[in-house]
């Protein structure tokens, strides 16, 4: 159930009143005050999608910076791209709804945030050597399933930065429970020995999500019975069938110059995301960057987008493959000046072409790492795995899908099979 909390009127108490604003009011759910009130030094928040535990770490850390006193708060994710999207813009969004955005210092180079004594700190827990040489008070740990324990280990024995106000130093964990065996799960949340506390949720404690985002999570239960209990109520499980395992997680990407093709697959959304990806292709590699994933945007919207990412010089250059079930969008966008051309659109053999590379992934991709760990094949009521893809999720999957297919069937027989080393 939602509770509308007087933040402000706590803030002033602290800190004084923010510049300008007489009352601000903060909407939060029940999540946000589990985790307020929770005293355990290790707080593992397990949820669904939508359930909100994201979010609600988000705002706690900002109310904790706000109002306690010289606090210092560390904002984690594996690397610092995906870090850069997803719990960055997350916090500014925040800080500048409440109104208090202005009242922040912020170093950009080194992704400090100061206010009135506090630090609060955006980092990767690649960055290793950083991470032991430093104390905090509190640390955020977001999609905490992508890092390993020893990682961990790292983090836990910088939380030792003395508190001035009493309160106890504490280690916020955010992750889908999409393995049944990870070590959070039985290191942590099963070893009675420690001091942990699971918070779990799902969407039924987000009272803000739309209707039809939670129709399509009601809707995986007929489709994969796993997804379901992990995505939908939240549940320890395990991903099962899983459609693509050829492709890991890098931060660089390669210069266009030196592959043998550069396009970009496209798939049409409105009340869904329309998701743009960016593919290299060398021989039988690929490095692929997520370029778009947004609701609500028309055409027009989505050709303004597409002159931001794709430069002048590049676009007839550069094909664009994009869903052909759209021949009118497609069409306005061709007349806008992008190389844009009705995709290839069989799933089976499409698949089957994404499966011959070999797929890096720039990390900055957050959602479409994030389809490519749970893209799974559908069963039917008996549990036989069929050779049909569960239609959720798949906004960024049938984008790459568009380009890669699209393109090695036009150039089948001459790809080069030459590898970057």
């Amino acid at each position: 159930m939602a509770k509308k909390s007087k933040l402000q009127k706590m803030m002033e108490e602290e800190i004084g009143s923010a510049p300008d604003q007489e009352e601000l009011t903060i909407v939060a759910t029940d999540v946000f005050y589990k985790n307020q009130a929770s005293t355990a030094p290790l707080v593992v928040n397990r949820g669904g999608r939508g359930s909100s535990k994201s979010y609600s770490l988000g705002q706690l850390m900002l109310y904790k910076f706000l109002t306690e006193e010289r606090k210092k708060i560390l904002l984690l994710r594996k690397s610092l791209p995906s870090l850069r999207q997803s719990v960055y813009p997350l916090m500014s969004d925040l800080a500048i709804e409440y109104g208090v955005w202005e009242d922040i210092i912020e170093e950009k180079v080194h992704m400090n945030w100061h206010y009135n004594g506090s630090l609060l700190h955006f980092g990767s827990v690649d960055d290793a050597a950083k991470i032991r040489s430093s104390n905090w008070n509190y640390i955020f740990i977001e999609e905490a399933t992508e890092i390993d324990y020893d990682s961990f280990q790292d983090i836990r024995f910088c939380i030792r930065q003395p508190s001035k106000d009493g309160r106890r130093n504490q280690i916020f964990l955010s992750l889908n429970p999409i393995d049944e065996f990870h070590w959070i799960k039985k290191k942590l949340v099963d070893d009675k020995s420690l001091n942990v506390e699971e918070i779990v949720s799902s969407y039924k404690d987000n009272p803000f999500l739309p209707e039809d985002y939670v129709q399509m999570l009601l809707d995986l239960e007929q489709q994969d019975p796993s997804l379901y209990n992990i995505f939908t109520l939240g549940q320890w499980g395990k991903l099962e069938n899983l459609i693509y395992k050829n492709w890991d997680i890098v931060d660089w990407l390669p210069d266009e110059e030196v592959v043998d093709k550069v396009t970009y697959g496209l798939d049409f959304g409105y009340n869904s995301p329309t998701a743009l990806v960016k593919v290299y292709l060398k021989g039988l590699e690929t490095w692929e960057e997520q370029k778009l994933y947004h609701k609500k945007l028309t055409n027009s919207d989505l050709i303004i987008k597409l002159q931001g990412i794709i430069p002048k010089e590049k676009r007839k250059a550069h094909v664009i493959w994009a869903d052909s079930a759209e021949p009118d969008r497609i069409e306005e966008i061709r007349r806008a000046g992008f190389n844009i051309k009705p995709a290839h659109k069989q799933i089976q053999v499409g698949i089957d072409s994404c499966k011959r590379v070999g797929a890096h992934i720039y990390s900055g991709s957050v959602d479409l790492v994030s389809e490519l760990r749970t893209y799974s094949w559908r069963k039917d009521k008996n549990g036989n795995v069929l050779d049909i893809p569960i239609d959720w999720m798949n906004h960024l999957m049938d984008a790459r899908r568009y380009a890669i297919h699209s393109t090695m069937n036009k150039k089948t027989n001459s790809v080069n099979r030459s590898r970057i080393i």
